[in-house]
């Protein structure tokens, strides 16, 4: 048999330190005395490949165990891990409903706030599979699968290679589980919305030769709808809960508006004409009569888009997982973990904002239903027809392993050889985006048949009309004209005319890993302090993608955001060797001394070869004292969207720096056509801006770059973990840390574009057919490409800070748990010019989210026989916002005068936004026929954060990781 030692009090004080729970809750080291000894298989800590049961880790490690999961109102993987410190802020959040493209739907955990895809997930030490972008979806993971989460608070290239450059997560599943566990879940928002269950059931059975563990899980999370909170409902909220501050209507109208020429222009020529809109009030609905109409009013006709849209959206997961160990002979054993995951989400956003001048469909001069004899434009919002996208994901994963031990002499050495197979296979459908060539005809020319019936064309015959239909070769006349909430033929309440106009879309993507691995680890000979421990090990893995959004979208004709497919694969093989060297043990000032070294050569057949080194020590001058550091390289290969991806369309937040009133216009802007009084375009009423960053009036198109190579890395971390023997149950760990990425991969993006060209005065970056135009006359842009590129640097640094304390007294035992992130820097820089980098510590930024300096999660747990109660406090520290208009609000604009390094003498006004604790309580009681009820509240004195408007990792004035209302639930387990 593999033959289990035992765990020695050195390596249980040092996981005894490190693992501080989530949010307050226990670990499980908190309810077992330290110095008693467990008998356990050789232990594997997250970020060695050296099995080992004499020696504490040299890299901060966080544990939370089952116990910790039960003892939170947290019910999925996602939600426990978006609430440990050390993560940043979420990739695509539940609360941003335009969020496009294959990884929507999915939960992404960021460690260091550095990217998703710079923190690597593993399940049981194996690679979770991932996007085409390199995202690894921890909701495809069920809660009830999960025995502990080990976090790797470092890099750890050298270990798992790619992409483990902020930390490695580790969630290890169940195993040699005996008898059956029923749960069940209830829960929803005080507002009675949001509705939230889960249940799950697992069995298991061990016997002398192996053990099988099974489970299922189902979960299902309703949405909830922005119309039913403060902060969504309008574009620019009070602080907090209010009424909205300005004027904040889409530049569409679910009215419809008649853009009514009056032969009139503009001081640069351009056209002005009349906005109107059919009185709704006259009850005559005739819209080929101008007489009909009255000009446009926001106040009567204004709509906001938020009140037909998701805030959180809803998300419904079937799992079912499976764990077996069988032992084939007394040495060799063989290992399988099996997972399938269906997921669905669903999110949706107000109708389409169609505006006919964008798309060159005006309606006919020729038009039964143009008031006009000549062609005229027109906006309408379909609120009949709103946005729906529904995402569906299904996960397979199977590893299989032989696994086991030999004797050469005295010395045990230990062995696994396996494959991993991964495949991701998502269907994401859309609706309510309209087919723009059947919109051309649909409000093309149109005359009254014999049949006194509406028709395509321009008189009856085959030659100058279209059969009436909603098929190929058919045609379904439309009056864009008609408001909403007035129906009748031709209207958008048609089904005839929602038929023509709107056909589902369909994207594909489907991603799959095959992993073939092969690792030994041992001891060579023994030195005077100790065994030197090493381990070696080669692997090959191949990932391979595609990702085929809609066919009309791709062709152009939809309103869905247009993209091209993304199809390729890349294969890379690589060896590492990792050396344990105790150097001193015994000694006054040294109870201990050792030494880690680690390398792993990476051969990939896309960019070549990379080499990354790490180095760590641990030190113990007492007993109760360890001192531990690590230096590490790093790097995160190209994903197959960064290199073969397609081109996509989107309308993207940005900032033009020859805005007349919000940038800094340079001679070169009024070189290129943006002169004095330049306004930048946006998607509002009058078509411009009403701030620094607002969303642009046309798609731009972002897109991929074989070229690219790896991003590179360099991470350090010193720590201090203390056990006082004066108080028995008491651990503090101090561990500092700083990462720099450089050769970053970087998306681009429209703002840094045309700061590089105006600002900077890099001419690479300015107008081109690679990079952006501008109409000559306006200054307006009209196209903007941008892909990514290797360029400039991101580094982080901070601290870390934990601590656990228990107490059993008379009354029960008390347990207190801390766990606090302070980051002293966070600085990006996406160019390789001589201009400062971005400040983004402490900061919300409309681009890149939001950065608190603090995170801090505070518990404690009371415990006696059958009872128990645990609170916790959940602290996010304040952030420095952009003000909404310092000459209207000057009351919520604390910093008027701000400017800093990167702002380049320029003064930008700020606002600073206060801290934000929120607070659980959860009470639980074993019942006597071995079951568990626990009832409690998340967020129960109801806390709201501030509004704030650059709308960090959100589509709404909210930031997108905060709680949006009181949550009550309910927990029932029941034991065989």
């Amino acid at each position: 048999m593999i033959n289990p030692k035992k765990l020695p009090n050195a390596i249980k004080f040092a996981l005894f330190a490190s693992a501080v729970s989530l949010t307050g809750t226990a670990a499980a080291q908190d309810a077992e005395p330290a110095q008693q000894a467990t008998t356990l298989d050789k232990v594997q800590v997250t970020g060695s490949r050296i099995r080992q049961v004499d020696k504490e880790t040299a890299a901060p490690v966080l544990l939370i165990d089952r116990a910790a999961i039960e003892k939170q109102g947290f019910n999925s993987v996602a939600d426990i891990l978006q609430n440990v410190a050390a993560t940043g802020s979420p990739a695509i959040s539940r609360t941003s409903p335009l969020s496009s493209g294959e990884a929507v739907g999915g939960q992404y955990i960021d460690l260091r706030n550095l990217g998703a895809e710079r923190t690597l997930i593993l399940v049981n030490g194996k690679r979770l599979g991932a996007t085409n972008g390199g995202l690894q979806d921890v909701a495809s993971i069920p809660a009830a699968m999960v025995e502990r989460v080990e976090i790797l608070k470092d890099g750890a290239s050298t270990t798992y290679g790619s992409d483990a450059i902020a930390g490695v997560i580790n969630i290890i599943t169940r195993s040699d589980f005996d008898g059956m566990e029923a749960n069940a879940y209830l829960g929803q928002y005080d507002e009675g919305d949001g509705d939230r269950q889960q249940y799950s059931f697992v069995m298991g059975f061990t016997g002398d030769r192996g053990s099988l563990t099974a489970g299922v899980e189902y979960t299902k999370e309703n949405p909830v709808w922005a119309g039913d909170r403060w902060f969504s409902k309008t574009t620019y909220p009070s602080t907090p809960k209010g009424d909205r501050l300005l004027d904040d209507q889409s530049g569409s109208s679910r009215y419809s508006i008649l853009l009514n020429p009056t032969g009139r222009v503009d001081d640069k020529g351009n056209p002005i004409f009349d906005r109107l809109t059919l009185d709704r009030e006259g009850g005559n609905y005739d819209t080929s009569d101008i007489n009909n109409y009255r000009p446009y009013s926001r106040d009567l006709d204004g709509t906001y888009p938020g009140l037909q849209s998701t805030v959180y959206s809803g998300i419904e997961r079937k799992s079912a997982f499976l764990n077996g160990k069988f032992d084939i002979t007394e040495n060799v054993r063989f290992n399988t973990d099996v997972l399938f995951t269906d997921r669905d989400s669903f999110a949706q956003n107000a109708g389409y904002p169609y505006q006919s001048a964008a798309w060159g469909t005006p309606l006919s001069a020729d038009s039964v239903f143009n008031p006009r004899d000549v062609d005229v434009n027109f906006i309408r919002r379909p609120w009949e027809v709103p946005r729906g996208v529904y995402n569906n994901l299904q996960t397979f994963r199977f590893t299989g392993a032989l696994e086991g031990s030999f004797q050469i002499g005295d010395r045990f050495w230990d062995w696994d050889a396996g494959a991993l197979y991964n495949q991701n296979k998502g269907v994401q459908t859309s609706t309510g985006n309209l087919n723009t060539a059947n919109v051309a005809n649909a409000v093309g020319p149109s005359f009254i048949n014999a049949d006194g019936v509406v028709q395509c064309g321009t008189a009856p015959g085959p030659n100058t009309s279209i059969p009436l239909g909603t098929g190929g070769g058919n045609c379904t006349p439309w009056n864009p004209l008609i408001p909403y909430g007035i129906g009748g033929a031709n209207s958008l309440q048609d089904p005839n005319v929602i038929a023509y106009l709107y056909q589902p879309g369909q994207a594909i993507s489907k991603t799959q890993t095959n992993d073939y691995f092969a690792n030994l680890s041992g001891t060579l000979f023994e030195l005077p302090a100790g065994d030197l421990g090493v381990a070696v090990g080669v692997e090959h893995r191949k990932e391979s993608g595609s990702f085929s959004p809609d066919a009309l979208a791709q062709t152009g004709v939809s309103t869905d955001l247009a993209s091209g497919p993304t199809s390729g694969q890349y294969s890379l093989d690589e060896a590492y060797l990792e050396l344990l060297v105790p150097v001193l043990a015994d000694m006054p000032g040294a109870q201990e001394l050792s030494l880690t070294a680690a390398t792993r050569y990476s051969d990939y057949d896309t960019f070549g070869d990379t080499v990354n080194s790490k180095f760590g020590f641990t030190w113990k001058p007492l007993d109760s004292l360890l001192v531990r550091g690590t230096w590490a390289e790093g790097f995160r290969a190209p994903t197959i969207a960064d290199l073969y991806g397609g081109t996509s369309d989107s309308f993207e937040t940005y900032a033009d720096p020859c805005d007349s009133q919000y940038g800094t216009p340079t001679a070169r802007c009024a070189a290129d056509g943006a002169g004095a009084g330049f306004r930048q375009a946006a998607n509002r009423p009058d078509g411009v801006s009403n701030a620094k960053f607002d969303q642009s009036n046309i798609p731009f198109k972002s897109g991929s770059n074989p070229n690219l190579t790896p991003e590179t890395s360099e991470s350090q971390t010193l720590g201090l973990v203390w056990s006082p023997g004066f108080a028995e149950n008491l651990n503090m760990s101090l561990d500092w840390w700083k990462i720099k990425i450089e050769n970053t991969i970087t998306a681009d993006d429209p703002t840094s574009m045309l700061n590089d060209c105006y600002v900077a005065g890099i001419e690479s970056r300015c107008q081109g057919p690679t990079t952006f135009t501008r109409d000559p006359n306006t200054g307006a842009i009209t196209a903007l490409s941008f892909g990514g590129r290797n360029a400039g640097y991101q580094q982080t640094e901070g601290f870390d800070f934990d601590l656990t304390y228990a107490l059993d007294t008379d009354w029960g035992r008390f347990s207190l748990n801390s766990q606090t992130t302070y980051v002293a820097q966070n600085e990006l820089k996406q160019d390789n010019s001589d201009s400062p980098p971005l400040q983004l510590n402490g900061t919300s930024n409309s681009t890149y989210g939001a950065y608190f300096r603090v995170r801090s999660n505070l518990g404690v747990s009371w415990d006696m026989g059958d009872f128990g109660v645990t609170w916790n406090a959940r602290y996010y520290s304040g952030l420095r916002s952009d003000c909404l208009s310092l000459e209207d609000f000057p009351e919520i604009c604390s910093q008027p005068n701000y400017a800093a390094p990167e702002t380049q003498g320029e003064i930008v006004p700020k606002n600073e936004l206060g801290a934000n604790t929120f607070h659980d309580i959860q009470g639980r009681w074993n019942t006597p026929w071995n079951g568990t009820i626990a009832i409690g509240v998340n967020n129960v004195f109801d806390h709201n954060a501030g509004a704030d408007y650059n709308q960090p990792n959100s589509g709404y004035s909210y930031y997108g990781g905060y709680d949006i209302g009181r949550f009550m639930y309910m927990k029932y387990q029941q034991r065989f």
